[in-house]
């Protein structure tokens, strides 16, 4: 099993079409320290033709134009993607839909919470159903989007998609509107998990048995956004857990030197986009890989 990262950055990429906070100020003048990154996804394959991804991006035709493997290799019209698995119904992850509309056969895999949000917009009727089937699983249901490559949906704390909030949002510890997925090759598993508000038990011990982990790495401190003056809400309000600090990843997460430990989904305020920033060196100093897009991982 390959899995390579197409985005690594949280909605609105790197830079941020709109920003000049302190790192993507860096990305627009070139700095070197500083990679620009599409929004979040990732691509894994089990024999190098035929691929899942994990989420589409709004950025995923870039991110096949920058990605050979994932490009047309026939006459005519053709495609490597073969799947396409949703962690959620947010607009950075299933936007991308929209890019792959022109009749062109895969399957979208998703919980049936997540496939009816798309139902309800009529926008992704353009994505043909007479080719692309949407298949529902339930949580702890294994299938198969690609032969010899079984996943199932775990549920993680996390709350449903910003543009579908009504009042207080709700962190959910069970619920189908956000969920980890787990994919096993041969005897190898990754778990991908781009958003979870804290780490449960059920989580950790799901950890034991798996050799790679992509996980949510949107902010360094729970407060981030608001001390940046990007936004009004803590990272655990908007369903992710902190990097740093009590209760952080880093914390939560420590002591887990069998597994490749991924950090995706990152947000432009994050200073561990900075590659010698003390936030990254304090990362990377207790086993993490901070994501950049081209990144390989084989477990």
């Amino acid at each position: 099993m390959r899995a390579l990262v197409l985005g690594s950055a949280a909605g609105g990429g790197i830079p941020q079409w709109n920003c000049r906070c302190r790192v993507c100020a860096l990305a627009w003048t070139g700095d070197r320290r500083v990679k620009p990154r599409t929004q979040s996804s990732v691509a894994v394959t089990i024999d190098g033709a035929s691929w899942v991804l994990l989420n589409a991006s709004m950025d995923v035709r870039q991110q096949i134009l920058n990605t050979p493997v994932l490009q047309p290799q026939g006459e005519g019209r053709s495609s490597p993607i073969a799947a396409v698995i949703l962690t959620n119904a947010d607009v950075d992850h299933a936007a991308g839909l929209l890019h792959l509309r022109e009749r062109q056969p895969f399957s979208i895999w998703g919980t049936r919470s997540n496939l009816e949000t798309l139902s309800a917009n009529r926008i992704f009727d353009v994505v043909a159903r007479d080719l692309v089937p949407r298949r529902a699983v339930a949580l702890g249901e294994v299938f198969e989007p690609l032969a010899g490559l079984s996943a199932e949906f775990f549920a993680v704390p996390g709350k449903i998609a910003l543009w579908l909030e009504e009042g207080a949002a709700k962190l959910e510890a069970s619920g189908e509107g956000a969920v980890g997925v787990a994919l096993e090759a041969s005897g190898r598993r990754l778990l991908y998990i781009p958003g979870c508000a804290r780490v449960t038990d059920a989580l950790r011990e799901r950890l034991g048995s798996a050799h790679a982990l992509f996980f949510d790495g949107t902010l360094f401190e729970d407060n981030e956004m608001i001390g940046a003056g990007l936004g009004e809400k803590t990272g655990r309000r908007m369903g992710h857990m902190p990097i740093f600090g009590a209760g952080g990843t880093l914390e939560e997460l420590a002591g887990q030197a069998h597994l490749a430990r991924v950090f995706v989904h990152i947000n432009n305020s994050n200073p561990i986009l900075i590659e010698d920033s003390p936030e990254a060196q304090m990362v990377e100093a207790a086993g993490w890989t901070i994501a950049y897009d081209g990144l390989e991982v084989i477990p």
